[in-house]
Formats: structure tokens, C-alpha cells, sequence
């Protein structure tokens, strides 16, 4: 043996040695050397570096890290560690030893967590990531440990952009090339719609429509949050949500959701109520509702409008489906004037698309408000009297089949 090979090995052993009998401190300092030296090695860098002894460093890094998660005692460090030798290329034994100690549920429980710092949690992800990253066999094994069901609740709770990053990511690996859980990752994004985090519903919908394609059909679990989803007062939430059902027109939901955006034109009467305001104009009602239900119609309105321009189809079926009667009616809704705005705007585009229907409305507004409409849609609910309110809430509008 030479004499270099034997400094290495004296080394390796100082090193073990010090860390069994070393200090919290000490192994803090142990882990943060190696964090520096070790970046992006491979598997049989990592042998060398260790003399062929790599394996007894990593027990002893997923021995602490499983007796000292709970705690979180260097924690980030360990995780950072064990990611070095979960990344290493070539160096799926190291993978195999720490699966085969149930490193993959002590990653999954620190995922879940209350006490756990985000940045923890973001290092657990990332080692999850490694191991999903090692392909089909890797991520139904993180399946079938219920982590589709942690992470996304992960994705949920967390209060940092970077953890809900990496838990979208993750899902997203798990839901390729994993056809026997691919269903369940499909179900897992559509259980995240109605949660409290605007930043994981917006995610939620944008990975709705990667999954979507790979499951191939959808499901229709997915219409009533996906549509409550509406309500919402965050634009970058509106805007996924509206892509999102713009892809689904071309799924088995479509005729669902084409009815369910009809029926928010005219929110129910559990959440609008007609009050007479004043005794001056005691014969025009006033609608009264939460804001909520409000943008909930407007974005319905907008949602219409873009639906029916991309496809005559679609438009078609909305007609069948009472959409004039219902665009008028938001039109009168002098409560909230983005409601207004959508409404009419998506309203000049069915009269503009069929002459019949040009002629149904003109007939029911009456030609002066007709004109009005037709001359500025986008302005129309500046200049509405409270009168012409009321003709555009109580249309009684039939258009011919």
C-alpha cells in the first residue's frame, strides 16, 4: 500500500472518527466541509474521495438524520449532504442504501411538518426530486409512500415560492412517465384548486393543463372548484384558470362547464338579493351581493366572450344554452361594473355573429339603448340609466332555435 493511499485512508478514518464522537457543533463543521469539497461529484468521485468508504459517511448521515429530523438540528446541512450522494451520477448504490433505511418517509414526513423551516423543506424536496429524477421504478416507490398526497399538501400549506416550486415540480416529475400513479397526480392538482394559497391554485391550474394531456381524459371532479376558481380577486389566478378551461373544451367536461359558466351570469338568489335602494327610485331593484360573487359573473362574462371568438362551435352552444339572456342580465348588474364591461363586450360579439340574435336583443333593449350599446359596449354602464337597468335584468330574451 502506498503511502498516499494510506494518508487518504487515515484521513477518511479521522474523519469517521470524529464524527462519532464529535460535538453538534463538530458535525456541523464536518458537514459544511464536505457540502464545499463535494459539489456535483459523481458516484465514483465520491468513492475516491472516501477510499472506497463513501457508504459508511452516508450511514452515518441518514442515522443522525432520521434520530435528529424531528428537531431540526442542522438539518439543512444533512439534507445538502445526502443530496450530494442522491445527484451523484453513477452512484445508484448510494440511492439504494438510503431507500433501503427509509430515507424516502423521513424526506416525506419532514415535507410535512409544521416546525420544519421552508428552507428544510425546499432540501427535502430537492432529495425527493433526485430520487424521482432516476426514473419509473424511483418515483412509483415515492408513490406508493403516500408522496403524492405529502407533497401536495406541502404545495398547499407552504408559505415560500421556492417550496411550492419544487413541490409542483416534483408532482409534475411523478405524473410523467408513471402511468400507474399518473391518474392520481391528475387528482392530487384538481384537490389543490379550492386551497387558501393563490400562488399554489395558480400553479394548480398551469400543471392541470400539462397533466391534462398526459391522462388524456378528464375528470369531472374538476368543473365545480374549477369554476369557483372564478371568484377569485388575484388576475394571475383568473388568467391560469381561463387557459385552463380554454384546453378542457376539448374534453368530455366542456358541455359541463359551458353550463355552469351560462348559470354564473345570473348568480342564485342564495347570494343576490333585489332590494329597493331609495324611496326617489323604489321602482328600480338594486342588486346586492358579496364582491366575491360579483367577480365570480365578470370573469364568467370575459371567459364567454373568449370562448365563443375562438370557436363557432362552442358559441353555438352557448346560445342553446341561454347566454344572451344571461349577458344581459349581468349588463344590469349596476353594482359592479367590470360585470358591466365583460358582459356587454361578449354580448356585441353574439350580435355581431348571427342576425338573429341582433335582432332578439335590439327588440328587447329597445332601440335607444340598443344604439347606445352597439355605438361603445366597453362604456355602456357609464351612461345606463337606472331604468335601463332594470330592462336588461328582467329580459325575458328567446332566440329561435
Amino acid at each position: 500500500m502506498g503511502s498516499k493511499q494510506q494518508t487518504s485512508i487515515s484521513r477518511v478514518l479521522g474523519i469517521l472518527s470524529e464524527w462519532d464522537k464529535g460535538t453538534k457543533q463538530l458535525r456541523k463543521k464536518i458537514l459544511e466541509q464536505f457540502i464545499i469539497q463535494n459539489q456535483n461529484k459523481t458516484g465514483p468521485e465520491l468513492e475516491e474521495e472516501f477510499v472506497q468508504a463513501a457508504s459508511l459517511f452516508l450511514t452515518r448521515l441518514t442515522a443522525w438524520l432520521r434520530l435528529t429530523y424531528m428537531t431540526g438540528v442542522c438539518l439543512n446541512e444533512l439534507l445538502q449532504a445526502v443530496a450530494i450522494f442522491l445527484s451523484a451520477s453513477s452512484g445508484h448504490k448510494f440511492m439504494a442504501e438510503f431507500m433501503e433505511v427509509g430515507g424516502t418517509l423521513t424526506l416525506l414526513e419532514i415535507i410535512g411538518l409544521k416546525q420544519a423551516k421552508e428552507t428544510d423543506k425546499t432540501e427535502a424536496l430537492k432529495c425527493l426530486t433526485c430520487i424521482a429524477n432516476a426514473g419509473r421504478k424511483y418515483k412509483e416507490l415515492i408513490c406508493e409512500s403516500y408522496g403524492i398526497r405529502a407533497v401536495a399538501e406541502c404545495l398547499a400549506k407552504s408559505k415560500s415560492e421556492e417550496t411550492q416550486d419544487a413541490c409542483r415540480n416534483l408532482l409534475l416529475m411523478l405524473a410523467q412517465g408513471n402511468p400507474k400513479f399518473q391518474n392520481q397526480v391528475y387528482k392530487a392538482f384538481i384537490a389543490l384548486l379550492p386551497c387558501s394559497s393563490p400562488k399554489a391554485q395558480q400553479m394548480a391550474c398551469s400543471s392541470l393543463r400539462i397533466v391534462q394531456r398526459i391522462v388524456g381524459s378528464s375528470n369531472a371532479t374538476i368543473v365545480d372548484p374549477l369554476l369557483i376558481l372564478l371568484k377569485t380577486l388575484h388576475l394571475e389566478v383568473q388568467f391560469e384558470a381561463i387557459e385552463l378551461i380554454k384546453d378542457l373544451m376539448d374534453y368530455e367536461v366542456a358541455d359541463s362547464i359551458l353550463s355552469g359558466l351560462v348559470a354564473l351570469l345570473k348568480p342564485t338568489t342564495k347570494n343576490v338579493v333585489v332590494v329597493q335602494s331609495t324611496e326617489e327610485d323604489s321602482l328600480q331593484p338594486k342588486l346586492t351581493a358579496p364582491l366575491h360573487v360579483f367577480c365570480q359573473q365578470a370573469a364568467a362574462a370575459k371567459t364567454i366572450s373568449i370562448l365563443a371568438q375562438e370557436n363557432d362551435t362552442v358559441a353555438e352552444k352557448l346560445v342553446q344554452l341561454g347566454v344572451i339572456h344571461g349577458l344581459m342580465f349581468a349588463m344590469g348588474n349596476t353594482e359592479y361594473a367590470d360585470s358591466q364591461r365583460q358582459a356587454s363586450l361578449g354580448l356585441k360579439y353574439f350580435c355581431q355573429l348571427l342576425p338573429v340574435i341582433n335582432d332578439c336583443v335590439k327588440d328587447a333593449m329597445g332601440e335607444v339603448l340598443f344604439d347606445l350599446f352597439m355605438s361603445n359596449p366597453e362604456t355602456l354602464y357609464l351612461n345606463l340609466t337606472h331604468v335601463q337597468a332594470d330592462v336588461l335584468v328582467s329580459n325575458k330574451i328567446t332566440i329561435p332555435k
